[in-house]
């Protein structure tokens, strides 16, 4: 499965000003939820917290993973918001994190769950890859950008 399989442009957000690591975790819930009828924003925001505090999600280089498990969650959602500003995410290299993106995936689907993650951390592993995220001034480059580089990461 390819990363840009996860996410639509409705689902990104460019330029958010969150001023702590709730806030960007708020408005990922948010986005998670958007038009889901089975998913409320404060579920989301529930599991991603939980998850979090077993341990920063945070990889390095601005960027951050937060992910959690719901078992009313149908099939596996993501979304992405990119920062004005970068807020503290417990990073190893204690860089500020301005880069995230947020999955949630159903409470069963553990393989699935591990694999995306790897090529999460794959791709934002990539200089360039974040770079051109980092220049990028709307939803619709963001995605332009994920789904380029997902299809080239195979």
């Amino acid at each position: 499965m390819q990363v840009s399989e996860l996410i639509s442009p409705e689902r990104i957000a460019c330029g958010i000003d969150a001023h702590s690591k709730k806030r960007a975790l708020e408005k990922l819930s948010e986005l998670i939820a958007g038009d889901e009828a089975q998913l409320s924003s404060h579920e989301v925001f529930n599991s991603l917290l939980a998850r979090e505090r077993l341990g920063a999600t945070g990889l390095g280089y601005g960027v951050a993973i937060p992910h959690g498990r719901l078992g009313d969650n149908p099939r596996t959602q993501a979304a992405f918001i990119k920062l004005a500003h970068g807020v503290d995410f417990g990073a190893a290299d204690n860089q500020p994190v301005d880069l995230l993106f947020a999955l949630l995936v159903p409470k069963e689907s553990t393989d699935e769950h591990l694999e995306i993650l790897a090529a999460l951390a794959k791709l934002f592993n990539e200089e360039q890859f974040r770079k051109e995220l980092r220049a990028a001034t709307s939803r619709e480059q963001i995605y332009e950008v994920l789904d380029r580089w997902s299809k080239k990461s195979g």
